[in-house]
């Protein structure tokens, strides 16, 4: 895959709610894709552990552009299915996600995530996620967002 293709997809990944969760792109190549995130108080639930939405968020993104670097000119990448797996509370520093296209059909893509938690050096399994997903023409899906005043707040 071209380096100029490799980070206009890294900044790609980096926008929106993603950017907001302090997500990270740490590393992608033909199918694959690394990202992580400094775990904030934010991103904790009631007892103290990362919530599964934040590492399902984490997951599921860096699924979807591992899956949208293997995708053709023109098309972009949405989740239609995803199963998670949580193995054990997400606790230290920082939580990192690896994830991999399994099956790369030209509109349909499987890609797994397994997300770690990681501190000090030390690395723990603590979920893994299954993601189903279509290649879709970008002239078929609208990426603007809501109109100020269409928001809900």
């Amino acid at each position: 895959m071209e380096k100029e293709r490799i980070e206009a997809l890294k900044k790609d990944y980096l926008q929106g709610f993603p950017a907001f969760c302090g997500l990270r792109a740490d590393r992608l190549a033909f199918g694959e894709m690394d990202a992580s995130f400094e775990i904030r108080t934010e991103h904790l639930q009631q007892d103290g552990f990362v919530h599964a939405g934040a590492i399902a968020t984490l997951a599921d993104h860096t699924a979807g552009y591992a899956s949208f670097s293997t995708a053709d000119d023109g098309y972009r990448i949405l989740t239609i299915e995803f199963k998670m797996n949580y193995f054990k509370p997400c606790i230290g520093h920082t939580v990192v996600c690896r994830a991999k296209v399994i099956n790369n059909g030209r509109k349909i893509k499987v890609a797994e995530s397994e997300v770690f938690s990681s501190d000090k050096g030390v690395e723990k399994l603590v979920a893994k996620g299954t993601f189903t997903q279509m290649a879709v023409h970008e002239s078929k899906i609208s990426s603007a967002p809501p109109a100020e005043n269409d928001r809900k707040e």
